[in-house]
């Protein structure tokens, strides 16, 4: 399926990745679970909040080490998949995954004073979505893909700027500063507004822009940080990835993939601004309901001392 089979356990799993998320899920599990209890002021997570993690630490797995991150290296709607899955669905599954008193020991050690400007909602939607967005000028993605060190540490620049634009979304410290419903709703449609025209690029080009996904040899080139043994074997076998594209042209696999990525942030983003609403209706009701002096009738027949 998807040209999966010509590729071996280790290509499609990367089993020492593997391991390092395992040992990540099963600490997770112990510190949240009986350590937990020798830590002042620590509360065990919630079945909830376990599952969150995992299933972010599962998402992310998949995306950057597993099937996702070698058919993101084949074909460019699977990349562009990969990309939502690590940016825009694991970080928020991952914060909401951690209890307060391993966030509150989070923020103690980082240097928030000096750091805390890059939290602030327009400075974090500008940082994310403008690396992003230079990510997929063709000239920088190409770069990047041929070179695995400055690979791996944008992907990982990529991951810090999502989680501190979810930040403002999904702040889980009571005492740190919490943006207004009307805030969150804003920075939620900003974000939407930046991505655009990274994504209509993509959608609207006239001719392939990612010599990685339509030039075989430099194709071969970007699969030797991905797959085992030399890669230029694969020029041999296949010939190229248009041999793994089920679609009709290179072409066409970038603009699903620039649709993809804009229909799964849209969706995220709506889903988003659906919870922001409800979590306002129910703070403003809350309020309404404890308001100690509530505005009294002084007159007409709804008023019985009126009468």
């Amino acid at each position: 399926m998807l040209g999966l089979q010509y590729f071996s356990f280790n290509d499609l799993w990367s089993p020492l990745i593997l391991a390092l998320f395992l040992l990540v899920a099963a600490a997770y599990l112990v510190l949240v679970g009986p350590f937990s209890e020798r830590i002042k002021g620590a509360d065990q997570a919630t079945v909830a909040q376990k599952m969150m993690f995992i299933t972010g630490l599962t998402v992310l797995y998949l995306a950057q080490a597993g099937p996702f991150n070698l058919l993101g290296h084949v074909m460019f709607s699977f990349h562009m998949v990969s990309m939502a899955l690590s940016y825009l669905v694991a970080p928020p599954l991952l914060m909401k995954g951690l209890p307060l008193w391993i966030w509150r020991g989070i923020i103690r050690w980082l240097p928030t004073r000096q750091l805390s400007f890059l939290a602030h909602p327009i400075v974090a939607a500008v940082l994310f979505n403008g690396l992003f967005s230079l990510y997929h000028l063709p000239v920088v993605h190409d770069y990047v893909m041929l070179n695995f060190t400055v690979h791996r540490l944008y992907y990982i620049v990529l991951f810090i700027t999502s989680m501190l634009m979810w930040w403002t979304l999904l702040n889980p410290l009571p005492e740190g500063r919490q943006a207004s419903g009307l805030s969150k709703i804003g920075f939620i449609f900003l974000n939407m507004v930046l991505l655009t025209p990274a994504c209509g690029l993509i959608i609207f080009a006239s001719e392939p822009l990612y010599a990685t996904y339509s030039n075989p040899a430099v194709w071969a080139e970007a699969m030797r940080y991905c797959v085992s043994g030399d890669s230029t074997a694969l020029l041999r076998s296949f010939g190229g990835p248009a041999f793994f594209n089920f679609l009709s042209s290179a072409k066409e696999d970038q603009q699903v993939g620039g649709i993809l990525m804009k229909f799964i942030q849209e969706g995220i983003f709506v889903s988003m601004l659906a919870y922001v609403f409800f979590q306002w209706y129910r703070k403003e009701k809350r309020e309404d309901d404890d308001d100690p002096y509530p505005v009294e009738n002084t007159g007409g027949p709804l008023n019985p001392a009126a009468k």
